[in-house]
């Protein structure tokens, strides 16, 4: 196995949904590449079932893992930090990559809503994952 050429680290309030979905997909697409972190600012007790079911239509097993407190040690930990909805509840330091994805809470919502949530968040992780291969390509 080699050494991750990136970390990214995935921020949404509850932890329970968007950077859940964004976490998984990474790992699935980029697999040992990149080393993927998730938390939330609030987090929940456990992943929304309707992403999790959303999810595993796409062949991504998200059912074991569990929301996650944000800390500053994942964020200096990390090169690339993702927020959606929560940014400024997010420590700043110098030398990451910021970025914020506007998407739609799937908080309360069933699976049929959550999927085109979840088609978008996939397309947002292959472009990050174009753009982190890009930048260690040099």
């Amino acid at each position: 196995m080699s050494e991750p050429i990136s970390s990214v680290m995935f921020v949404c309030v509850h932890n329970a949904g968007r950077s859940q979905m964004a976490a998984g997909y990474l790992s699935h697409l980029a697999g040992d590449r990149v080393e993927v972190r998730s938390s939330g600012t609030m987090p929940a007790d456990k992943v929304n079932p309707a992403v999790v079911e959303a999810m595993l239509e796409e062949g991504i097993d998200i059912s074991s893992n569990t929301p996650k407190v944000l800390t500053d040690e994942d964020v200096k930990a990390s090169d690339y930090v993702i927020t959606m909805g929560c940014g400024d509840a997010c420590p700043f330091y110098p030398g990451k990559i910021y970025l914020d994805w506007v998407l739609t809470d799937p908080a309360g919502q069933g699976v049929d809503a959550i999927r085109p949530i979840r088609d978008e968040i996939r397309g947002l992780v292959e472009n990050l994952i174009a753009e982190i291969d890009q930048k260690t390509s040099h």
